[in-house]
C-alpha cells in the first residue's frame, strides 16, 4: 500500500502549491473515527494514482493555519489542488467512487 506522506504547515507551499502535479490533501485527525475510515481508500487511490497525483496527509490537530486557511471545519476533508489553486473538496467520509471523481475531474482540467 502506497501510504500518503505527512505534511506540515511549514511544508504546504513547497509540497502542495508548487507541486508539479495534482496533489490530493487528506486533513484529518488521530481521534476522528470517518478520517479512520477513509484512510485505507486513499491509501488505494494513491496506488492507483501512483505516478500522476501526489497523495499527503495533514493532521489538524497539530496544524491549524492552513486548515484555517482553506477554511476547514469538519474533517475528513479532502482537497485537490492542482497549479497551486483548490480544484477539488471532498467533505466528510464518502465512497471510493466519489473521491475517483474528484480526482479525474481535476486530471482533466
Amino acid at each position: 500500500m502506497a501510504k500518503p506522506a505527512e505534511v506540515n504547515d511549514s511544508q504546504f507551499e513547497s509540497e502542495v502549491l508548487k507541486a508539479e502535479m495534482p496533489v490530493l490533501v487528506d486533513f484529518w485527525a488521530p481521534w476522528c473515527g470517518p478520517c479512520r475510515m477513509v484512510a485505507p481508500i486513499v491509501e488505494e487511490l494513491a496506488e492507483e494514482y501512483g505516478d500522476r497525483v501526489k497523495f499527503l496527509k495533514m493532521n489538524t490537530d497539530d496544524n491549524a493555519k492552513t486548515p484555517t486557511q482553506y477554511g476547514i471545519h469538519a474533517i475528513p476533508t479532502l482537497l485537490v489542488f492542482k497549479g497551486g489553486q483548490q480544484v477539488g473538496q471532498v467533505v466528510g467520509f464518502r465512497p471510493k467512487s466519489d473521491l475517483k471523481k474528484v480526482i479525474d475531474q481535476a486530471l482533466s482540467k
